[in-house]
């Protein structure tokens, strides 16, 4: 799926939280790709922007491009290697924050919905039993009005769009999804409103644990 049309905001135009010889700790904004993109205009990305300022740098995980919130990078080959490693192994924890549409009973629960590419609606993925990667949320109810609820969310594996489609299925997409929600939920908010609120990992280096937040940007309408 192409994009139609593609303006990264420039105000912020590059937030970082931390840095030091090894690591950047960032806070993406929406509607920024993490990565660039194949064609000329999509190359404005969170990469190409921070290795004008830190030429080493590299890409560790990413966020979609209308999610905003924190994300991390290495600054040398051995950071580089030691956070993909703790990445691979689930090391590290990561909340979201989210706003659905309408009003989520239960106050908490679990997802556990296997996900796989949806090839000639791509990039969407879908729920597919047979074939589908394994992939759980956690999710908390953190504050309700009458039209939509504000969710904490926990990705215990990480799936391409597994917030996205999880809270689909649970039937509470997010509002502004423009690949995933109805109409109704998809006019809701001018962005998608999902935000990865909070990340805690090891320095690569000292083994120190680290926690970064970053207080989500989207409000209620």
């Amino acid at each position: 799926m192409a994009l139609l049309h593609y303006a990264p905001p420039l105000d912020p135009y590059l937030t970082i939280l931390y840095q030091d010889e090894d690591i950047l700790v960032l806070d993406k904004p929406a509607e920024l790709l993490t990565v660039p993109g194949k064609a000329l205009e999509h190359r404005d990305s969170l990469q190409i922007r921070v290795q004008r300022v830190f030429p080493t740098a590299t890409i560790i995980h990413r966020l979609d491009m209308a999610t905003s919130g924190i994300l991390i990078m290495a600054l040398n080959k051995p950071a580089h290697v030691h956070l993909s490693r703790q990445f691979e192994n689930r090391l590290t924890s990561k909340t979201y924050f989210a706003r659905v549409f309408g009003h989520v009973e239960r106050d908490s629960g679990k997802i556990d919905l296997p996900l796989i590419c949806d090839w000639p609606n791509r990039p969407k993925q879908m729920v597919d039993h047979e074939h589908g990667k394994p992939s759980q949320t956690h999710w908390q109810v953190i504050q309700r009005d009458a039209k939509s609820t504000l969710v904490e969310l926990t990705p215990i594996t990480g799936r391409s769009h597994q917030l996205r489609v999880h809270m689909l299925a649970l039937g509470h997409p997010i509002l502004g999804d423009r690949l995933y929600a109805h109409e109704e939920a998809k006019v809701n908010n001018p962005r998608l409103c999902l935000h990865a609120q909070m990340h805690e990992f090891s320095h690569p280096v000292s083994g120190e644990k680290l926690r970064f937040e970053s207080l989500h940007s989207f409000h209620q309408e």
